[in-house]
């Protein structure tokens, strides 16, 4: 599969898969934030998803694909970093405000600066009707979290550090997204630096998580709480490796655009699975980002 895949870099094949692959990622990202956000304390969560797709990925990383390269352990080394404190970030997020105001703005803060991030690293250039289209879908996302902050009744005293907090964090995913993005292509075999990066990165948060358990009061049972981990790491696993290998095959910034139709998925988790409320302005600000991605892909 790994020729295969490597054969579509550059080709017309290779970017429709990189779409299909984008907007799939959108989809179980936004699965993967409402895990996060969900039953149980995000911190807890994260470390239960890290553990669990740390575990799935050693055999992988150990006995299956092809040991990295030298030169790639310091890149492995710099995508560890930015990956915690993007972690601790979000999770500080999460605990001080509503998933659907959060989550908008870390998802409209990382596209602009991953574009702008591949433009100096990888010499992509948008065009005017791409600019145009990220304009659009970037006024949705930022439209939808400032109807969420006016409207919303709950988590109020902690909104505005919430609301820090996210932006910081999209900051980091523009840094993961154009750092990896260089990572997976620094190696032969994407499979290379998929499998690894996954065990390097889950080894910090369940640390964390662990203690954090152990002080609470009534920590929670780790039964419920480590099937939704391992739910979530096979999320984790298809909503990474997605845009990871759609960033190999075609445009980081086009790819990092794209997810963040993610924005409309996570709008709708909210409101069926956590029960928040989506009435028609919001939707129409939903229907806006989806335009935004229309025009940045047909622009292109």
């Amino acid at each position: 599969m790994s020729n295969w895949l490597i054969s579509l870099e550059g080709t017309p094949s290779g970017h429709n898969l990189a779409l299909v692959l984008a907007l799939l990622a959108a989809v179980l990202h936004a699965a993967f934030g409402a895990l996060q956000k969900g039953r149980h304390d995000p911190w807890l969560t994260r470390g239960a998803i890290d553990a669990s797709y740390a575990v799935m990925a050693a055999p992988f990383a150990l006995f299956v694909v092809p040991w990295p390269e030298p030169h790639m352990w310091p890149i492995f080394a710099g995508a560890w970093v930015i990956h915690i404190i993007y972690k601790l970030l979000q999770a500080m997020a999460y605990t001080r405000g509503a998933y659907t105001v959060v989550y908008p703005v870390v998802r409209g803060t990382g596209p602009l600066f991953a574009v702008i991030g591949a433009y100096f690293i990888f010499g992509e250039q948008f065009n005017l009707v791409q600019w145009l289209g990220v304009a659009v879908l970037l006024s949705g996302i930022f439209g939808l979290a400032g109807y969420n902050l006016v409207y919303l009744t709950t988590e109020r005293s902690t909104l505005h550090a919430a609301l820090g907090l996210a932006f910081l964090t999209g900051l980091l995913v523009a840094a993961y997204t154009t750092y990896d993005a260089y990572g997976i292509r620094a190696t032969a075999d994407p499979f290379t630096f998929l499998a690894w990066f996954f065990l390097i990165d889950g080894l910090v948060m369940p640390v964390i998580a662990l203690r954090r358990w152990r002080k609470l009061e009534a920590p929670p049972a780790p039964g419920p709480l480590m099937v939704r981990g391992v739910i979530g790491g096979v999320v984790a696993f298809f909503s990474f490796g997605s845009i990871m290998m759609a960033t190999r095959l075609d445009n980081v910034g086009q790819a990092a655009v794209l997810r963040e139709t993610s924005t409309v998925f996570a709008a709708l988790i909210g409101w069926l699975v956590l029960g928040e409320t989506v009435g028609p302005r919001r939707t129409a600000l939903m229907a806006l980002i989806a335009i935004g991605a229309v025009i940045v892909e047909m622009g292109g």
